[in-house]
C-alpha cells in the first residue's frame, strides 16, 4: 500500500527521477555502443599500423644485411694489384678525376660497420612516425568505456533489468528515510548528551575505553541506522568515536588471543601432526597481530594521544610485550611434544622432525627476543637428542 501525504509526493518525485534516469540510461547506452564501435575501429587501425611497422622493420633489416654483404664483395673485387699500388705511390697522380676515383674506390673498399641490434625505439623512429593523438584518444575512450561499463553494468547485468523492482525499492527507501527522520527527532536531546560525553571523555587505562565504548554502543543500538542518524548532528565527534572503538576492538582482540595461547593444552592422545599444526597456527596469528600493531603504532599512537586515548599498551612494555612473552609457552609445548616423539620412536629415523623442532624454537626465540628459564630448559632437553645423534654418527 502506497504512503499518503508527504510520502506520496516523495514517491512521485522519485518515480519522475527514475523515469529521467532510465531515459538518460538509454542515451548512455547508445553513446556506449558508438564508443565501442569507435574503439574497435581504432584497435583495427593500431593493428594495421603495427603490421606495417613490422614490415618496414623487416625490409630495413634486409637492406642493412644486403649492404653489409655487398660491401664485403666489393672489397674483394676492388682490391688493387701490387703493381698498381706501387705506381700510385711512385708517381704523382695529376688527373683530379683519377684522384676522385681512387678515393671513391678506397672508400668502397672499407666495409660498412655492422648494423645495430634491432631496437623498437630506433627502428620505430626510422620507419613510422608516432601519433600521440591516437594513443590519447584510445586511452580516453577505453577509460570512459570502463567507467560507463562499471556504472551501467556493474554486475554483468544491465541496469534496466532491475527497473521492475525499483518501485518497490523506492517504497522501502521512503519508509527507511522516514524512520531515520523519526529517530533523529525522537533522540535529538539524548544524542546531544552523548556528544558532550564523548567530547569530554578522558581515560587513564585502556580497560576504561572498553567500558565506555560498550556503553556508547548500547545507547546508540536503538537507532535504525546509526551512521545515517548521526549525520544529522554536525557536532558528533566522529573521528574520536571511531578511534575509541578501534582502540577498544584492537585491545580486546589481542587480549582474547593472549588468553587462547595461555590456555592452550596439548592432548597427548592427539596425533603429532595435528598438535604441531595447532601450535603453528596460533603462532602465525600471534605474529600477524603483533606485526600489524607495530607497523601502525607510530601513526595510530599519535592519533590516540590527540584524543587522550591510552596507547602505552601498544608498546613492548605493555600488551605487545606480554604477547611476545606468551609465545614462549607455544615454543615449550612444541619442543616437548617433539622431544617425546623422538625419545619414543628413535631419533635416527626422525631427523627432519628434529630440525623442525629446532627451527620453530629459533623462530620463537627471535620473535620474543630470547628464552626464559623454562623455555631454555625445554630447549636443552631437545638439544640432548641432537648431541646423542651426533655421537652415534661419529661412531
Amino acid at each position: 500500500m502506497l504512503p499518503n501525504g508527504e510520502d506520496d509526493s516523495d514517491l512521485m518525485r522519485l518515480v519522475k527521477e527514475l523515469q529521467a534516469s532510465l531515459m538518460k540510461n538509454d542515451k548512455l547506452e547508445k553513446e556506449n555502443h558508438e564508443l565501442r564501435q569507435e574503439v574497435a575501429r581504432l584497435r583495427a587501425q593500431v593493428s594495421n599500423l603495427k603490421a606495417h611497422d613490422n614490415e618496414r622493420k623487416s625490409m630495413l633489416w634486409k637492406k642493412l644485411q644486403s649492404s653489409y654483404e655487398g660491401g664485403n664483395t666489393d672489397a674483394s673485387n676492388l682490391k688493387a694489384p701490387e703493381s698498381v699500388k706501387s705506381n700510385i705511390k711512385g708517381h704523382e697522380v695529376k688527373n683530379p678525376n683519377l684522384k676522385a676515383m681512387v678515393k671513391e674506390q678506397s672508400t668502397a673498399i672499407k666495409p660498412p660497420p655492422p648494423p645495430p641490434l634491432p631496437s623498437k625505439t630506433t627502428l620505430g623512429k626510422r620507419s613510422v612516425r608516432r601519433a600521440p593523438e591516437v594513443v590519447e584518444l584510445y586511452r580516453a575512450l577505453t577509460k570512459r568505456e570502463s567507467h560507463m561499463g562499471n556504472k551501467i553494468n556493474q554486475n554483468g547485468v544491465s541496469s534496466p533489468v532491475f527497473s521492475a523492482n525499483m518501485i518497490g525499492e523506492i517504497e522501502n527507501r521512503s519508509k527507511y528515510l522516514s524512520d531515520i527522520k523519526s529517530d533523529t527527532d525522537r533522540h535529538r536531546e539524548h544524542i546531544h548528551f552523548l556528544i558532550s560525553k564523548v567530547d569530554a571523555a578522558t581515560f587513564t587505562d585502556i580497560s576504561e575505553v572498553e567500558t565506555f565504548v560498550k556503553w556508547i554502543d548500547d545507547e546508540l543500538s536503538s537507532l535504525v541506522d546509526e551512521r545515517a542518524v548521526l549525520k544529522h548532528f554536525p557536532k558528533w565527534p566522529e573521528r574520536k568515536a571511531d578511534s575509541l572503538r578501534e582502540a577498544a576492538c584492537s585491545y580486546r582482540a589481542l587480549k582474547s588471543l593472549e588468553t587462547e595461547i595461555l590456555s592452550f593444552k596439548e592432548n597427548p592422545k592427539e596425533p603429532l601432526k595435528q598438535v604441531l599444526q595447532k601450535i603453528q597456527s596460533l603462532q602465525d596469528r600471534l605474529e600477524e597481530a603483533v606485526n600489524s600493531t607495530e607497523r601502525t603504532r607510530d601513526s595510530t599512537g599519535k592519533r590516540y594521544k590527540d584524543f587522550q586515548i591510552p596507547w602505552e599498551w601498544m608498546l613492548d612494555a605493555g600488551l605487545i610485550g606480554q604477547l611476545k612473552y606468551s609465545s614462549l609457552r607455544l615454543a615449550q609445548a612444541y619442543m616437548k611434544r617433539i622431544t617425546k616423539e623422538l625419545e619414543s620412536n628413535g631419533s635416527g629415523k626422525e631427523g627432519n622432525l628434529l630440525l623442525q623442532g629446532v627451527r620453530f624454537a629459533y623462530t620463537i626465540h627471535q620473535f620474543a627476543g630470547g628464552f626464559d628459564e623454562e623455555a631454555l630448559h625445554t630447549f636443552n632437553e631437545l638439544k640432548k637428542i641432537t648431541t646423542s645423534e651426533s655421537k652415534k654418527i661419529n661412531k
